[in-house]
């Protein structure tokens, strides 16, 4: 079990945060385990070519020297981002600043749950050297594998930290803390974590980052030394909707019911709306064209079953709790 102590004053210093760098380390674990990881697994099939491709191997070794099942990050490669929606560079030029005698620290620590990988003892013995060499693996691996998906995995993001907001404002930590993951409780001043880790942090003033993470897919995951900067990363909600080309099927009875309602396309856009989709990407998804889309979704918007939001030139949809009642079948099924 593990536990994150808060002081009154901390519990106002909670904030939410997107890092591509933490999706981009962490998707080796989807890589490595597949099986563990089946709801990457459309993900998983195109990663696999990329690893193998010789501009890219070398790169996806180094990172997976650090990045191995049953075994601790080093703190120092996952920094908490500095900005709610930081950029990878942004990340990366953070983990470069690192002093050498904390990448050597950070990277020993994780030697106590199992032994080191040569290119990470390479790494610990030769910060300077070797930390470059390093950020740019992790670079080019993001900009392979991870970068054409960004912004819908960034949507997803987005949209599990507006619940969680809520959850915060509407109940304070106790609410936020006990519906972020089965695993997590609120207990007086503490946050706790039913893992297999025995960690005990103390926020002391340093602000306490909470991150919803795609690739995370058990317990809440926290910073394993005082010496870091506190942080949590938790899965994210609607990670079942992340990979889906054609979606779940519907094709049961409320399926039915709803396809009759509001049409089989509109019904299909609301169906995956669970997660938030700009027009090009339901385009890619349906099959449909983007006018069509557009058309379909002006009509569910006027009825408000989804609700939109511009992200840079981006606009992304996403459903509200009246289309969410509707797909659960609560207003079909009257009272």
């Amino acid at each position: 079990m593990s536990e994150v102590r808060f002081e009154v004053s901390d519990v106002a210093e909670i904030r939410f945060c997107v890092s591509p760098l933490w999706e981009t380390v962490t998707s080796l674990w989807a890589l490595q385990q597949p099986g563990r990881h089946a709801i990457h697994l459309p993900w998983i099939k195109s990663a696999r070519v990329l690893a193998r491709r010789r501009d890219l191997a070398g790169a996806v070794d180094l990172l997976g020297a650090f990045v191995r099942p049953h075994s601790w990050l080093p703190d120092f490669l996952t920094p908490p981002p500095a900005s709610p929606l930081s950029d990878i560079g942004e990340e990366l030029a953070t983990v470069l600043a690192t002093p050498p005698d904390e990448v050597r620290r950070d990277i020993l620590i994780t030697e106590e749950y199992r032994p080191l990988a040569p290119l990470a003892q390479s790494v610990a013995d030769d910060p300077d050297g070797m930390l470059p060499r390093l950020a740019g693996a992790i670079q080019v691996w993001y900009d392979a594998a991870l970068r054409p998906h960004w912004p819908r995995m960034r949507a997803l993001l987005e949209a599990d930290i507006a619940y969680r907001a809520r959850q915060l404002a509407g109940g304070g930590a106790r609410l936020l803390f006990d519906t972020l993951h089965p695993a997590a409780r609120w207990d007086g001043d503490r946050l706790v974590i039913a893992d297999k880790w025995t960690q005990s942090l103390t926020v002391s003033g340093r602000g306490f980052p909470l991150m919803p993470s795609v690739f995370a897919d058990k317990a809440p995951l926290i910073s394993c030394s005082n010496e870091a900067a506190p942080s949590a990363i938790y899965p994210a909600r609607a990670v079942g909707t992340l990979w889906e080309g054609l979606g779940r099927p519907v094709d049961d009875d409320r399926g039915a019911a709803l396809g009759g309602v509001l049409g089989p396309a509109r019904a299909r856009l609301l169906e995956l709306l669970r997660a938030p989709g700009t027009t090009s990407d339901l385009a890619h998804r349906t099959g449909l064209s983007p006018g069509a889309v557009s058309q379909q979704l002006g009509l569910l918007y006027d009825a408000r079953l989804v609700q939109r939001n511009r992200q840079g030139r981006a606009v992304y949809y996403l459903c509200t709790e009246l289309g969410l009642a509707l797909l659960e079948g609560d207003i079909l099924r009257g009272p």
